[in-house]
């Protein structure tokens, strides 16, 4: 491995509630971001994976001006185990989704009716159309055989290696 590549993870390591929480941070907006501009209304499990990011948000903003503020290391540790907790549900809930989409077993019931039309969509229904709820069992996107659900899942498990290592780092 690179001498550069080895820096650039010790430094992410040495400051992992900050690196977290700026990587939940832009998981949120990539996800408002696709659903914004690319017309991809959230279903129910995709809501439930941004709360996961906005918990890990939370976590890593209190970590990193913990440590700071009372320059406590084992802030950071603490921090580091929390996230790893946190990142731990979120693969739980990518890959739920992910089988969802892959048949392997049932979406939960609220799939069918849990969302909530666009607004785009409420001239239609005024005028007596149906609007369909975004389905947890249809993948709306797919990229290099991955549904985003299944990308989340990755980015998830990344995100908890790394927490579980930042735990487990002690500065000399």
């Amino acid at each position: 491995m690179p001498a550069a590549l080895k820096t650039l993870i010790a430094l992410c390591l040495r400051n992992w509630p900050l690196v977290a929480a700026l990587s939940s941070a832009m998981m949120l907006a990539i996800a408002h971001a696709f659903e914004t501009f690319g017309g991809l209304a959230p279903c129910t499990l995709c809501l439930r994976a941004r709360e996961v990011y906005w918990v890990a948000l939370a976590v890593g903003i209190a970590g990193a001006v913990g440590e700071r503020a009372l320059r406590d290391d084992r802030i950071r540790r603490l921090a580091s185990l929390l996230l790893a907790a946190v990142f731990l549900v979120g693969v739980g809930v990518a890959v739920y989704h992910a089988g969802a989409e892959w048949k392997f077993w049932p979406g939960p019931k609220a799939c069918a009716t849990g969302a909530i039309p666009q607004l785009t969509s409420l001239d239609a229904v005024l005028k007596g159309g149906q609007v369909k709820a975004p389905a947890c069992d249809e993948a709306a996107w797919v990229f290099l055989g991955l549904s985003m659900a299944g990308w989340n899942a990755l980015i998830s498990l990344k995100l908890l290696v790394y927490s579980v290592l930042a735990a487990r780092l002690r500065r000399d």
